[in-house]
């Protein structure tokens, strides 16, 4: 992160002291996120690569959490790199609200982004948007709480949202498992809450992903990041890094699954369940990546998710700029039909290639391809953008 409060300033090197890890566990989230974000045709895509309808996990359901996850990590080293280099946190609170604010703001440019500017429609929430605040209040306990209080908001945060989705009635329905089922899609409390506060403005017109009250346990997944960067920038030897986090991974993938049993793992509302699973699962991968790369130091071939990693937010930024440019343009051709750029290049281009699935698969590769490559020209250049 930049130290100062600009929202694109402009690094000319990669810093020192970093996490090769850490980075390139990032690119692979980022170039996870840009893939399942732009199918050819959802309707034909495999399953890997979609959401799951409701309860339960797919592997598309893994990237925002281990992102968030991943946000926590390096506030950790971050933070404690600024303090030892004599900023005070104050200072770093300025820069944590800057950041959020831009952060917040480019995601309400994205939702509306290029012609959907529309006070009556424009989406508030989206991922940005949660990676804000996320991270706004993250910071503030890493500045001005020690573990123990950290650990204390997490149990707060996913005890408290179960006690909430479970017992308490949901206006004009009831209590759920009582008068409704637990979790169901429209007659949850935090759907309810959505909808009062910004109908007409939601993801998917009854609720949303990304919604006011899912937003507590949210934290959570960032702060279980923020703990996993401490222990990381303990004493402790590199190997007993890998496998502390590797086996508190597998503990936090088991406890989801029971969890799962009382309250679903749920993407969608970003159940308790689904942050500790998806945590331990994020502990895992980065322990593998930790393991390899900064333990053995087999480095060869961290290139490509590198280039992701280290622009990751402007991977993102980019990749939503160009699905909704390509999206939106029209090319009228000559029997009087018009085609989206997009629909062309997927129907005319990689639809003769192969059948549905593979095509579809096929866009997306391309068009990470395409977003790699505008990340490497950066890269080569040693230009990391950092809000």
């Amino acid at each position: 992160m930049s130290t100062k409060p600009s929202p694109a300033a402009v690094t000319p090197a990669q810093p020192a002291g970093r996490l090769l890890s850490l980075d390139v566990f990032r690119g692979a989230t980022i170039a996870g996120m840009i893939l399942v974000n732009n199918p050819g045709d959802e309707s034909v895509a495999y399953w890997p690569l979609l959401h799951a309808e409701w309860n339960g996990w797919t592997p598309t359901d893994l990237i925002f959490p281990f992102f968030l996850f991943i946000v926590g990590v390096s506030m950790a080293y971050s933070f404690r790199s600024r303090l030892e280099r004599g900023a005070s946190r104050s200072e770093l609170l300025r820069h944590v609200l800057w950041r959020g604010m831009v952060l917040f703001a480019l995601g309400m440019i994205l939702n509306g982004f290029p012609d959907r500017y529309q006070l009556s429609s424009w989406r508030v929430y989206g991922v940005l948007q949660r990676i804000a605040v996320c991270y706004v209040i993250s910071a503030v306990l890493a500045l001005w709480t020690d573990r123990r209080g950290q650990i204390a908001a997490i149990v707060t945060c996913l005890v408290g949202y179960w006690v909430l989705m479970r017992f308490v009635s949901v206006p004009g329905f009831g209590v759920p498992t009582r008068d409704v089922p637990l979790l169901d899609p429209d007659r949850n409390v935090v759907a309810w809450l959505d909808r009062k506060l910004l109908m007409g403005h939601l993801y998917e017109g009854t609720r949303d992903p990304e919604g006011v009250l899912s937003t507590i346990p949210a934290i959570a997944t960032s702060l279980l990041g923020l703990l996993t960067g401490q222990f990381l920038r303990t004493e402790r030897s590199p190997r007993a890094k890998a496998v502390g986090m590797a086996a508190w991974g597998l503990i936090g993938v088991a406890a989801g699954l029971v969890f799962d049993l009382w309250f679903p793992i749920n993407k969608k509302l970003w159940t308790s369940s689904y942050v500790v699973f998806t945590a331990g699962l994020a502990l895992v991968c980065l322990a593998a990546c930790y393991w390899v790369l900064d333990v053995n130091r087999w480095r060869r071939g961290a290139t490509p998710l590198l280039v992701f990693g280290m622009n990751a937010i402007a991977a993102y930024v980019f990749a939503g700029v160009a699905a909704h440019l390509i999206g939106r343009m029209h090319l009228h051709l000559a029997d009087g039909t018009s085609l989206s750029w997009q629909e062309l290049l997927y129907q005319r281009l990689f639809g003769s290639l192969a059948s549905p699935p593979n095509a579809s698969l096929l866009y997306s590769l391309a068009f990470v391809a395409v977003c790699w490559a505008a990340m490497w020209v950066l890269y080569r250049r040693r230009i990391f953008i950092k809000i």
